[in-house]
């Protein structure tokens, strides 16, 4: 009996130790700056913990912790990039774009954990459920558009795309998932020779655009310089008709001033302007007046008195020096 009741001691002292152990060592936990905790009471969640430190609890089994990490995760579709070494899934990749044209696309989605009793309890694999959510997301929008703008410019558009439709998938299915960013790695054709093609065809038209910029360009040169010699001809046309119309409005003045001379002197005015007319008609002319008295004609030669006066003057100017 004494033997006896020394074992149940001693189990029970084991036991207690054990229980007073395992209270101990599962009353307290800590949690890092980048985790994010749950606290479970009989498998029941209770409340998330976000801050970082030392928290305590009821000691297991009443109440549990789970930890999960607050980071941003790399889910990547097509491809898997593990120990420096890179490893395809071609059949992911492969899909048909709006205008039936095979290519392979591939892409990173950065997620993190929002919710993290959703994350645990709402479904059995969320990651899984992230990955055919990004198939169908990237095949949907892959299948809505076109080759070229798969393979050059439209690629920007489609990234935004896939992540709106992801998103909205991933909100419906309710895993406590945020997905932060979305991005193409790699649009291909699916062998070298369609990628000649393309290629081909795509230096074709980038070599047309170019053609298409240069004649666009020579004809803005040659409408600027037609432009600048239209302006200058309607400059000129427009000084030409400021300048005829002053010089017309001289001339009327002119006009106006010898026709109230000759409304005063008409014989007198009438002989003058036939006199300037000749000067200017020919400048060079002797000029003479003559008189007819009915038998001989009679003239006073004025260039002839002109020269002689002009000698003794000369002479004059020569005997002083």
């Amino acid at each position: 009996m004494t033997s006896l009741k020394r074992i149940y001691t001693v189990t029970g002292l084991v036991l207690l130790i054990i229980i007073l152990g395992i209270t101990a060592f599962t009353t307290w936990y800590t949690v890092d700056e980048s985790d994010q905790a749950v606290i479970l009471t009989f498998g029941k969640v209770e409340e998330g913990i976000t801050e970082p430190g030392l928290h305590f609890k009821l000691p297991w089994p009443i109440q549990s912790v789970e930890k999960l990490s607050k980071e941003t995760f790399s889910l990547q579709f097509g491809y898997e990039d593990k120990d420096g070494k890179t490893k395809d899934f071609p059949e992911e990749t492969k899909m048909i774009t709006g205008d039936e044209n095979i290519v392979m696309a591939d892409l990173v989605v950065q997620w993190k954990i929002t919710n993290p009793e959703k994350y645990l309890y709402n479904s059995s694999n969320p990651k899984e459920i992230l990955h055919d959510a990004t198939s169908a997301s990237l095949r949907s929008i892959i299948g809505n558009s076109k080759i070229d703008d798969a393979l050059t410019s439209g690629k920007a558009k489609i990234e935004a795309d896939v992540r709106d439709l992801l998103t909205s998938l991933i909100d419906k299915y309710d895993i406590g998932i945020s997905v932060l960013a979305v991005k193409l790695q790699d649009v291909e054709l699916p062998n070298a020779e369609v990628r000649k093609a393309f290629t081909d065809v795509t230096d074709a038209r980038e070599t047309a655009n170019t053609k298409k910029n240069e004649a666009q360009k020579y004809l803005n040169q040659k409408m600027n310089e037609a432009n600048g010699e239209k302006d200058a001809l309607i400059s000129r046309a427009q000084g030409e008709k400021a300048a005829r119309l002053e010089r017309a409005r001289g001339d009327v003045a002119v006009f106006n001033k010898l026709y109230a001379e000759y409304k005063n002197n008409p014989e007198i005015t009438r002989e003058r302007l036939v006199i300037e007319t000749l000067e200017q008609v020919l400048p060079n002319a002797e000029i003479y007046i003559m008189n007819d008295d009915g038998n001989t004609m009679k003239y006073f030669p004025i260039r002839p008195l002109e020269k002689e006066e002009s000698k003794p003057k000369a002479e004059g100017s020569e005997n002083n020096e």
